[in-house]
């Protein structure tokens, strides 16, 4: 054993970090203590991972512990006082050097030895190394900061027409309209068209997209954003994206627009969407305009924006307002041990817990000038990067939907929970609905219980005036009673054989916190359309005694029986579809399996279904179904249905399923989710859903009253800005990232929220 802290160190030969390898030096992987927290950050010069050396939460102690790693170096950093920053006038963030922004003091220290000074030559290569390096949370932030905007082939490629000069600008007005403004020129054809309506206020017709679809004309520039600079927005409509053209100048020239002569006279889209997000920044004030204070305390901490992660931020800010979360995952330090912390989904929701809850983040940015505090708040890079790792969206830095996030994080909580063998605080979203299904020929009866997490509740649109996109206010109630309305189906009646019946969905228990989707969209022309639709929903207890399913009444309905349902899945082929198939070749097997999963009518679909599961290893597996379906089971006829539309099986069935069995919510997900492949995670269901037991709570009264909601300002649910609302101790906080502040527009954001959650009254 080495008697010397040198010989020690000289014995172990730390290396610096390879190429590649990840280095953790921003926070702590068990809490959030930064290098610039009072104790500052220790970084472990043997794996790189990062750890607090508080002696109140001593990390570093419990990475030594599980580790047996001796050698940290701590980096300790305090703010400089700086002047008030300029207001950001771009969509960018230029670097700068941290060393503009602190005073920084590296030390190092060998815990076999405590107390002794550690000479830092001895490990200079690995500490500058460990400096040098770019670090796990800017690794991940990469593409968080700057908007690109790039050519396409269709700028790049472009074949214009013959040469000729324009109207002037003061005539200049749209082809199909009388529209002098938001005008956009056809690169190619010289054809002026009004733009779409874009948001802060810009009216439009789309007709310049009206002749993208009649002629094919790719690219279009907007007259009033060309600078001398030669900037401008320019939209290609094949690539469906704001583009740029390296040789727009010439393109321009070709209508007899000089560069040199023009004058720029409407906003652009990027100075439009940062006007949008200033006043949305600005509605943070009381109604006499006065800016609300920022608050600070226990639960009352902000997360910091890493990149359009606010549907991150909202969706974590409800759920962990919930004592079920609160039990579950705060804890006086994290009671779930490991190596590999930051790749630890228990470890970063404890941190999470921790951050969110423990008030000790919850404090004025030490560095703000103004009278009124910045807010740091906490910034989950970790967690982000964990819980989107492998998923085709979340693992991006683009906007995306809050309310397939909250699934998703509901998923991985629960299979967590499982695993780890703890309660799962997801069950308190948990319930089950009951579908009556009856045939209007033979007037049987089936009954079919699903369960769920949330509901995805329809809003009805009604314009107030035919002209404009202004709609009527519409009450929760009815919603509820839209939702639990019978509705006619086309469902082939698998007992008389009819075509015609009609459905009807109750709840068959209530679960503890009930999570509402509303869902304001609507299809037109293939293209979901957001809407907004006020949705009147109070404070006080809401009840929903009344959509309680009755369950069967076999004294008063002819119920179809358990055998019959058992009868049914003896699957019968159709004889014309299943010959078709047949003589292209396909065995019968394969045939079989591809009409019970296409609707069993329909043969060119029931081929395309072949040819795209050609390579399953459970292809030539006679189709077996004995007992009864299970809960993951989607009916062939609805496939069949969105199969019509022109949708591939196995992304009908995975939206389907997301979207609990509801047709429309399910195109709905489609066109959300155009780049998804359809691949469901493969769950073991047998023992857990033994085990799950009965979901909900059957007994009445279900009285409910608000907790919080998640908003969303902005056109589409992939861009704009999520916050979230949350009601603690009688009162409404708002969550803006990591400014948090008492009231702010509750009563007129409950109109338009994007997702409700209700906690029920005992």
């Amino acid at each position: 054993m080495a008697s010397t802290v040198e010989e020690h160190i000289q014995g172990l030969g730390l290396q610096p970090p390879g190429i590649g390898q990840q280095v953790f030096k921003d926070d702590c992987a068990y809490c959030f203590d930064t290098p610039e927290s009072p104790n500052g950050l220790d970084v472990c010069l043997h794996c790189f991972s990062s750890s607090s050396p508080d002696p109140e939460h001593n990390y570093t102690n419990l990475h030594n512990e599980l580790t047996g790693h001796t050698v940290y170096m701590n980096i300790k950093r305090t703010p400089k006082r700086r002047e008030r920053s300029p207001k950001i006038a771009k969509l960018a963030i230029e670097a700068d050097k941290e060393e503009d922004h602190y005073d920084e003091v590296i030390t190092v220290k060998d815990l076999q030895f405590p107390g002794v000074s550690v000479d830092r030559a001895l490990v200079e290569k690995v500490v500058d190394g460990v400096l040098n390096a770019t670090s796990y949370a800017k690794r991940e932030e990469i593409q968080a900061w700057e908007l690109e905007i790039n050519p396409c082939e269709h700028t790049l490629d472009m074949v214009q027409s013959e040469a000729k000069p324009l109207e002037s600008q003061e005539l200049a007005h749209c082809s199909m309209c009388d529209m002098q403004e938001n005008l956009w020129l056809c690169l190619v054809c010289g054809n002026l068209g009004c733009g779409r309506a874009q948001f802060g206020g810009v009216g439009g017709n789309g007709h310049a997209l009206d002749h993208f679809t009649q002629f094919g004309c790719p690219a279009s520039v907007k007259l009033g954003s060309i600078t001398p600079e030669g900037t401008a927005d320019i939209f290609c409509y094949k690539c469906d994206e704001e583009v740029k053209d390296p040789k727009l100048a010439d393109h321009l020239k070709n209508w007899g627009i000089d560069l040199a002569g023009v004058e720029k006279t409407e906003k652009s889209l990027t100075e439009l969407q940062l006007e949008q997000n200033i006043k949305w920044d600005f509605s943070m004030t009381t109604e006499d305009g006065k800016a609300l204070e920022p608050v600070f305390g226990p639960g009352l901490t902000g997360i910091r924006n890493l990149g359009n992660s606010c549907y991150l931020s909202s969706v974590v800010q409800c759920m962990f307002a919930l004592p079920e979360f609160r039990k579950r995952f705060f804890h006086d330090g994290c009671l779930h041990k490991t190596t590999d912390p930051a790749n630890d989904l228990e470890v970063q929701l404890c941190k999470l817990a921790d951050g969110l809850l423990s008030g000790r983040y919850a404090t004025p940015d030490s560095q703000s000038t103004e009278e009124r505090p910045h807010q740091k708040g906490v910034s989950p890079g970790m967690f982000k990067a964990l819980i989107g790792r492998g998923h085709p969206e979340f693992a991006t830095m683009r906007q995306q939907d809050a309310f397939e996030f909250w699934c998703h994080l509901c998923d991985k909580i629960s299979a967590s929970s499982k695993k780890t063998k703890q309660d799962d605080p997801t069950t308190v979203f948990k319930f089950e609905t009951e579908q009556r299904l009856e045939c209007n020929t033979c007037r049987k009866v089936r009954y079919r219980q699903d369960k769920q997490e949330n509901l995805s509740i329809p809003v009805p649109a009604r314009k107030k005036n035919n002209d404009d996109n202004t709609f009527e206010p519409v009450e929760l109630k009815e919603c509820f009673d839209l939702f639990t309305t019978p509705d006619t189906v086309d469902y082939k009646c698998k007992s008389c054989g009819n075509m015609g019946s009609k459905t009807q969905t109750r709840f068959k228990s209530y679960p503890d916190v009930l999570v509402l989707n509303a869902r304001r969209f609507q299809i037109v022309n293939w293209v979901p359309t957001k809407l907004d639709i006020p949705v009147e929903v109070s404070d006080e207890v809401f009840n929903l005694d009344a959509y309680k399913s009755s369950g069967p009444n076999p004294e008063a309905e002819d119920i179809v029986t358990e055998e019959e349902e058992e009868e049914e899945q003896k699957f019968v082929a159709d004889p014309t579809a299943l010959s078709t198939l047949e003589a292209m070749g396909f065995p019968q097997v394969r045939c079989e399996k591809a009409l019970y999963h296409t609707g069993n009518s329909d043969a060119e679909a029931a081929a395309n279904w072949l040819f795209s599961h050609m390579e399953d290893p459970d292809i030539d597996v006679p189709l077996q179904l004995g007992g009864k379906k299970g809960e993951d089971d989607v009916p062939a006829e609805q496939i069949a249905m969105l199969g019509d539309m022109g949708f591939g099986p196995d992304k009908a069935k995975k939206a389907l399923k997301q979207t609990g069995g509801n047709v429309e919510a399910a195109v709905e997900w489609l066109f959300n989710n155009p780049d998804d492949g359809g691949t469901m995670e493969v769950d073991s269901p047998s023992a857990d859903a033994a085990e799950e037991g009965p979901l909900g709570d059957p007994t009445l009264p279900a009285n409910y009253k608000l907790k919080g909601i998640i908003c969303h300002k902005g056109n589409s649910i992939h861009a704009g800005h999520y916050v979230a609302f949350v009601q603690k101790e009688g009162k409404w906080y708002l969550f803006n990232d990591e400014k948090v502040v008492q009231g702010g527009e509750i009563e007129e954001m409950k109109k338009f929220a994007y997702i409700y959650l209700f906690e029920r009254v005992r």
